[in-house]
């Protein structure tokens, strides 16, 4: 039997767990990215490929590569290729069984229904049978997770998770110095990072979960980083339960579609 080829559009930490677990399932699994992608949670999500080359995430390889071809040839059950292509100029369509659109943009998306590839969107502004076949929620809730084959996923309510104060936002447009790094503790106003000569600082003590990349362009107001009160260092470098929760729906999602 043939393998299933999957395409998943973005490399944050949610769409890394999707990666991860679909690769697991004996998927071939490529995840596309921007030239320079701004994932904050980046010691789990395959993004930070494009920056390093490789990265490992708990027992899988990312792996940055120049070409879909390359990408088909390294793909395996503990590699996932990183093909920097956010307008998927470089796919092979004709291979391509199913697209994941990890990119939570916000935004309305517009994708053409066929029968190939099974397009699935992840979190808000995505109704199946409209720009999607089925759709996933990522709001953390009683839903969550949960194959929505009717209707629309939850709109977008601009709060995060949990504490709003564990939440680091640039003050101000410019270029991030970085100060502390990922899984590194932090207490209530301790420096982080800098912008030029503006001091961003820790609201709340715990754990520096994610921060994004360093040297990163900034506009005001746009997340960099992520303070976990639950202080646990392995939760930094580990696929989360929500990342999960996800992944089990587009694995769900994806079999229903394909053995009915």
């Amino acid at each position: 039997m043939n393998k299933k080829m999957v395409i998943v559009r973005g490399g944050g930490d949610l769409a890394t767990g999707v990666a991860v677990r679909l690769a697991r399932s004996g998927f071939i699994v490529i995840v596309t990215e921007l030239p320079k992608p701004m994932s904050v949670r980046r010691m789990v999500s395959c993004s930070e490929a494009v920056y390093t080359g490789k990265l490992e995430i708990e027992d899988t390889l990312a792996l940055r590569v120049d070409t879909f071809s390359e990408a088909l040839e390294k793909s395996g059950p503990r590699v996932i290729p990183v093909l920097i292509d956010p307008e998927l100029e470089k796919v092979q369509f004709e291979v391509v069984d199913a697209i994941v659109d990890a990119r939570l943009l916000k935004r309305d998306v517009e994708y053409t229904l066929g029968e190939k590839p099974l397009i699935v969107g992840l979190g808000p502004n995505f109704k199946a049978q409209h720009n999607c076949h089925f759709a996933i929620e990522t709001e953390r809730s009683h839903d969550l997770g949960k194959v929505i084959r009717h209707g629309s996923s939850r709109t977008d309510t601009g709060l995060p998770d949990g504490d709003p104060r564990r939440v680091l936002r640039a003050p101000c447009n410019g270029t991030i110095q970085l100060i502390k790094d990922i899984g590194e503790h932090v207490e209530a106003g301790d420096v982080v990072a800098m912008i030029g000569d503006t001091q961003i600082k820790a609201i709340i003590g715990g754990m520096i979960r994610g921060l994004i990349h360093d040297g990163s362009e900034l506009t005001a107001g746009v997340k960099i980083g992520d303070i976990d009160p639950r202080n646990q260092r392995t939760y930094c470098f580990t696929i989360s339960d929500k990342a999960y929760a996800i992944a089990g729906g587009v694995l769900e999602g994806l079999l229903e579609a394909w053995n009915r």
